[in-house]
């Protein structure tokens, strides 16, 4: 019950703000988003009411142990799967890139540790290495950028998604922002100092 309470405020919330021209047009929608957050306050408080009237004595601690670990896990997974959808629609590039760095790591580390591993890096799995770690942490470092400048050239990885009614679908057409463009950055004077008495 609780898991449908916490998915209908999430989806709904996004419902809300990414197809609001849409759901304007249905007059059933339209009560359903404007009271949106009360009924989703009023779902969470039946179900809290019936919890507490199936309260059974001698049962106490164990029942609000449940209820605490439902809360602490709808928390986790819900709302973890909520903000990745939240990333999708604010660009594509916010959910490619970080799930092809934990790919390009994984691959990386084994290929590193296959070839060059001599070092175990911890006895709970001893076919880890050092050699392996550090491998993947710099190829991924460097896949980072890569990967990063190369999708950032192009609209459809940069730019949120709108819903557009006038073409009634979504859109990915802006002007990228700061973030996305090369920029040009000067050392600090210490560190230039530093430079120069090395060369």
């Amino acid at each position: 019950y609780f898991l449908l309470c916490v998915n209908y405020f999430f989806y709904g919330e996004t419902v809300a703000d990414y197809f609001a021209t849409f759901v304007q047009r249905e007059e059933q929608l339209q009560f359903l988003i404007r009271y949106h957050r009360f009924i989703s306050f009023a779902l969470y408080l039946a179900g809290f009411c019936m919890f507490v009237l199936s309260l059974v004595k001698k049962h106490y601690r164990l029942q609000f142990y449940m209820f605490a670990w439902t809360h602490v896990t709808l928390l986790i997974t819900v709302t973890q799967s909520h903000l990745v959808i939240q990333n999708l629609f604010e660009g594509m590039i916010w959910f490619l890139v970080p799930i092809s760095s934990v790919i390009c790591n994984d691959i990386t580390a084994y290929l590193f540790g296959f070839f060059f591993g001599r070092t175990p890096l911890i006895k709970l799995s001893p076919k880890k290495t050092w050699e392996g770690f550090i491998g993947g942490f710099f190829s991924t470092v460097v896949f980072g950028f890569i990967a990063a400048y190369m999708l950032s050239k192009y609209q459809y990885f940069v730019c949120p998604v709108e819903y557009r009614s006038d073409v009634n679908s979504f859109v990915t057409e802006c002007e990228p922002s700061e973030l996305f463009q090369l920029q040009s950055y000067s050392l600090p004077p210490f560190l230039k100092a530093v430079l120069r008495q090395v060369r």
